[in-house]
């Protein structure tokens, strides 16, 4: 019996007429044939290089600006609004650093009050012994400066002089004196001092207010 097996060095029947240099058609080589490789031109005369390095037309140009433009838009409003919470935060800041400084001299004025109103009948005891001549000299003279002076430094003040226009807020008129010494509705004289600790009236002055006479 005849063997049917085709010989390989046979070409088959698709393959007549073909050279043995022709390339098969769907193979690898012709698989790339007609797609132009970088560097060479295209069905146009076009090169990859030539197709990447094409400039945008004037409308792609405008819509990339105009994306760039509403993204500096929004990061501007967005800073715009950081920093005025920023001074915001600060003026808080500053408000709340400048109360806190007034109620502490404030609490610090109601506590030097309070002593000084404690100590209000040893100054009396003070007024009357100078005006006795008994604090002229000796160590109760020095202990009763010492005194006046520490309580000075921590903002106190005498009220009441002679001269003084008389004032309702911080004298108590006691009885009115003809005189001729000072003008009318003025401070004839102290009968008691008074005493204030910076704007604070720990004590009005207890005074004789002068009439014509």
């Amino acid at each position: 019996m005849p063997d049917s097996t085709p010989d390989p060095d046979q070409n088959p029947a698709g393959d007549a007429g073909r050279t043995p240099d022709e390339p098969v058609e769907g193979t690898a080589e012709t698989a790339g044939a007609g797609r132009p490789q970088e560097g060479e031109a295209g069905p146009e005369g076009l090169t990859v290089d030539d197709i990447l390095g094409t400039p945008q037309s004037t409308d792609a140009e405008s819509a990339d600006q105009g994306a760039a433009a509403e993204t500096a838009s929004e990061d501007a409003l967005l800073a715009a609004e950081r920093l005025e919470e920023l001074r915001r935060l600060q003026a808080e800041f500053v408000n709340f650093k400048h109360r806190t400084a007034r109620e502490k001299e404030q609490l610090r004025t109601f506590v030097t009050g309070d002593l000084l109103q404690a100590l209000l009948p040893v100054f009396d005891d003070i007024d009357a012994a100078r005006q006795a001549g008994d604090l002229s000299e000796g160590p109760f003279a020095s202990i009763a400066n010492k005194l006046e002076e520490i309580l000075v430094r921590q903002g106190l003040s005498r009220i009441g002089a002679v001269g003084e226009k008389f004032d309702p807020n911080v004298h108590e008129a006691v009885l009115q004196q003809p005189t001729s010494e000072v003008e009318p509705d003025q401070v004839a004289m102290v009968l008691r001092s008074g005493f204030r600790i910076g704007e604070r009236v720990v004590r009005p002055a207890q005074v004789a207010v002068a009439v014509a006479e």
